[in-house]
């Protein structure tokens, strides 16, 4: 029995090791100005993590997450939380984070779509739109809690994105992708020409309130101790991170996500043993956008202001770029990928009017000499933590 501690207590070393290493990485990377230090710390980060997966460093982590998934998801939960609390008062850091936290639920959403049954949606960021602009109506107009307000969110994109099923379910490839790069297009002008949601001009969108805790009121501690809003939609992100990722992990092992496989291996042979394609791309496309529009509801109430030019195509490749970077289909590549394309930007000022070419050059790279992302997909683990006896 003892014995069976010790080997857990050495299965998990490895990955807390690593966690705890990334965490003060991204401290002083968040906390250092200069573009002299920026640059440093990048080719620092970049030899490390060559010497870890040469000496066996990577191999180790990735132990650790298959041997005990709950607990380093545990362990990575609690690193956010202690990079929030170490930057608790600087508004912009705050916001940055909560930003990755965000994206990273709604890059989950395009992986269900993309990673597990193959469906392309390049409107992304229309379906956030949805959900943004479903947060400011409600929000204004009724008394429903904003808990639900969220959930709303979820279901008006999962709603609106039915309108898409038929000329998706009806094409292939890149005749499906065409169609909803046209939506992305198609809800912006939609935006910018309807009155009644703000037009050009957008709409104010009310704070998140959570049974009387006003997330957009600074948290004081005392007399002289204050903690920035934004430490309160860290926390919200998180949650909804937390939950997101918990249900896109449980929807691959299950037998759905085994379908949604199948579907988007090869169609052909799918259906001639006799499983229905279009159920597949149906429940993929509705969970993904579903799960976009839900996270988009938070963006717009952290905010407090939406306009169409947040929601350009643009904004969708971002995501996009997002999910190939990361590794299609695997969800742990979406954390590494959104913290690259939302704070490298922000940090390295010279490149911000060239950030668009950045994300160009990066999934370029990505197709040409690791088409599998930086964390390509790991064989499927129906058991976590089980190893054959």
């Amino acid at each position: 029995m003892a014995e069976g501690a010790g080997k857990q207590r050495n299965a998990l070393l490895p990955g807390i090791v690593g966690i705890a290493v990334v965490t003060v990485y991204l401290i002083l990377f968040l906390s250092v100005e200069s573009q002299l230090g920026v640059a440093l710390l990048l080719a620092g980060g970049a030899a490390v993590v060559l010497l870890a997966a040469k000496f066996g460093g990577i191999a180790g982590m990735r132990q650790s997450f298959a041997a005990q998934e709950r607990g380093m998801n545990g362990v990575a939960l609690l690193s956010v939380v202690v990079i929030a609390g170490f930057f608790y008062e600087d508004h912009f850091t705050l916001l940055m984070i909560t930003v990755v936290l965000i994206f990273m639920v709604a890059s989950l959403g395009l992986t269900v779509q993309f990673g597990f049954a193959g469906v392309l949606n390049f409107a992304g960021a229309a379906f956030m739109g949805i959900g943004c602009y479903t947060a400011a109506v409600l929000t204004k107009n009724t008394a429903l809690p904003h808990v639900f307000v969220i959930l709303a969110g979820g279901l008006m994109a999962a709603l609106i994105g039915a309108l898409l099923l038929y000329p998706v379910l009806r094409t292939r490839g890149h005749y499906s992708a065409v169609i909803t790069i046209a939506f992305a297009l198609l809800f912006k002008t939609f935006l910018e020409v309807n009155d009644a949601l703000g037009g050009p001009q957008g709409l104010r969108v009310d704070g998140m309130n959570v049974f009387g805790w006003e997330l957009n009121d600074n948290i004081a501690l005392g007399d002289d101790f204050e903690i920035s809003f934004y430490f309160s939609y860290v926390i919200a992100g998180l949650v909804l991170l937390a939950l997101a990722f918990a249900f896109v992990r449980r929807l691959e092992r299950s037998w759905i996500g085994l379908n949604m496989d199948a579907v988007r291996l090869d169609e052909t042979a799918t259906a001639c043993f006799g499983y229905n394609i279009s159920r597949w791309k149906i429940t993929a496309f509705t969970i993904g956008n579903f799960l976009v529009g839900m996270v988009g509801a938070l963006y717009a109430m952290m905010l407090g202001f939406i306009a169409p030019t947040n929601f350009t195509f643009g904004d969708s490749l971002i995501l996009v770029s997002i999910v190939l970077l990361g590794g299609i289909g695997n969800p742990w590549g979406i954390a590494v990928a959104t913290t690259i394309v939302v704070i490298l930007p922000e940090k390295l000022q010279i490149i911000q009017e060239y950030r668009f070419l950045l994300y160009a050059v990066m999934v370029i790279l990505v197709l040409l000499y690791r088409p599998l992302g930086l964390l390509p997909r790991p064989l499927r683990s129906y058991f976590p933590g089980w190893v054959p006896k």
